[in-house]
């Protein structure tokens, strides 16, 4: 994208909307009403935004399933957007099989200029501020965030990059991208990780993680955590939180007991997204559910030998 033809957007700062993962179905363990509940919240978000003149940003995974959404929704979505056109980043669910494909429903979005879509990686647009002028960048899933950004001569001299990517914040320390100081970028702020983390400072660079503004999993952390949008403002040192109306947790989830806090760990997280993907998938690309128990069952784990047996039985014995 070239710098010299980057379009211009007045406000007071970022609303950041973190990882709303839109869907017809509900998924995981959440009730009926999901659709609704979460395009309520994103009407409160935009509304937020221009109240406080603040520009509207999604960091990724606008949807939970890239394609095969509703009419119903895209046509909700696009009147819910066409007043304010937030930016959009790509994420890693709103892409099919890893690509961002003219398929997927964030590209009709896109098509039907009610968003303003943050697909490749670089500079994306001059935010006008009574304070400054910002450069805000941006990299999607699936991209390497930059080394460095090299301001040119008539560029702000303060920058915003966006991003959706694996970061090694204090509770996800195995992430692949390491926390550092990026020469030229002062801010930093990911989505991706749901969980919100506290905001590092290394050098100049200051990196957040705002979390997601939907509760996707049954756990004791989702049902302690209030679903926020976060404002980014120039010379702010931390995100400011604003808790977006929500129903209570009671309302969402079903009535049951928690799994052990063992079961509670990312990687136990990923293993149950990853099989409620396995199930649009099969379906739809003909994923072989025994594969995706050879990679990612640990024979170790009790529970590990009742799934196969659970597997052996659907399947009428194999193994």
């Amino acid at each position: 994208m070239g710098r010299s033809v980057l379009p211009v957007v007045h406000g007071k700062g970022l609303l950041l909307i973190g990882d709303p993962h839109l869907a017809d179905i509900p998924p995981g363990q959440r009730l009926p009403g999901y659709r609704e509940q979460v395009m309520d919240k994103l009407s409160a978000c935009l509304d937020r935004a221009a109240e406080k003149n603040l520009v509207p940003v999604i960091l990724g995974d606008l949807f939970h399933w890239p394609r095969d959404n509703s009419n119903q929704m895209l046509v909700e979505l696009m009147a819910a957007f066409s007043g304010s056109r937030p930016f959009v980043l790509v994420g890693n669910h709103d892409k099919y099989q890893a690509r961002f494909t003219p398929d997927v429903s964030l590209a009709v979005l896109d098509a039907a200029g009610v968003v303003r879509l943050m697909a490749e990686p670089g500079p994306q647009f001059l935010l006008e501020t009574p304070e400054a002028r910002v450069l805000i960048g941006a990299t999607p899933d699936g991209f390497k965030l930059p080394k460095a950004h090299e301001r040119a001569e008539d560029e702000p001299e303060t920058v915003v990059w966006l991003c959706h990517h694996n970061i090694s914040f204090p509770e996800f320390l195995d992430r692949a991208c390491g926390i550092r100081e990026i020469p030229g970028v002062d801010w930093l702020i990911n989505g991706h990780i749901h969980r919100p983390q506290p905001t590092i400072v290394k050098g100049r660079t200051t990196w957040a993680n705002p979390g997601n503004i939907t509760r996707l999993t049954f756990t004791r952390r989702s049902k302690e955590r209030e679903p926020a949008a976060f404002a980014w403002k120039p010379g702010c040192t931390e995100l400011e939180k604003w808790v977006i109306p929500h129903l209570l947790f009671e309302q969402v989830f079903p009535d049951q007991e928690f799994p052990p806090e063992e079961m509670e760990q990312d990687g136990d997280s990923r293993f149950i997204e990853g099989l409620e993907r396995l199930a649009w998938k099969r379906t739809r690309e003909g994923v072989g559910l025994k594969q995706f128990l050879e990679k990612n069952l640990d024979p170790d784990r009790i529970e590990s030998g009742l799934i196969w047996e659970l597997y052996k039985e659907v399947t009428g014995g194999e193994g």
